[in-house]
């Protein structure tokens, strides 16, 4: 499947990964916690994957200190429900009904998953409707 413009490659998937478990973090920092997780980075393409993700609007930079510090401006529910959409888009016709059904049918979900599936869909039950007119 064909990226969206906005989304992101697998090296910057990395990158927000670490921002979303550190909270805002430097170059040096995400360089040193990729090389932690056994993935070897350089500072200089870490920088270079934080200016392409600031290009697309995932991170923010804060020049305000003596170190600039990068943090994920969409979380990772953002991202998940850009990627299930644009699965939903091109295999079934921007239905979600299909692709959840098969996740749901297809995949072993654990007795607590199965729990926070009710409770989600218990809670979306109880949210009140606006009236259409």
């Amino acid at each position: 499947m064909p990226r969206t413009p906005r989304d992101v490659t697998d090296a910057e998937l990395a990158v927000l990964r670490v921002l979303w478990d550190r909270g805002p973090a430097s170059v040096r920092a995400i360089a040193d916690d990729q090389t932690g997780r056994g993935s070897p980075a350089h500072a200089a393409t870490v920088q270079k994957l934080l200016e392409r993700l600031e290009g697309k609007g995932w991170v923010a930079r804060d020049r305000a200190g003596p170190v600039q510090l990068f943090r994920a401006t969409a979380d990772r529910d953002d991202l998940i429900g850009r990627r299930l959409r644009g699965i939903a888009e091109e295999l079934c016709e921007g239905s979600l009904t299909p692709l959840l059904s098969h996740l749901v049918q297809k995949e072993r979900l654990t007795p607590a998953d199965r729990k926070a599936l009710r409770d989600l869909i218990d809670r979306l039950d109880d949210t009140p409707r606006r009236k259409r007119t």
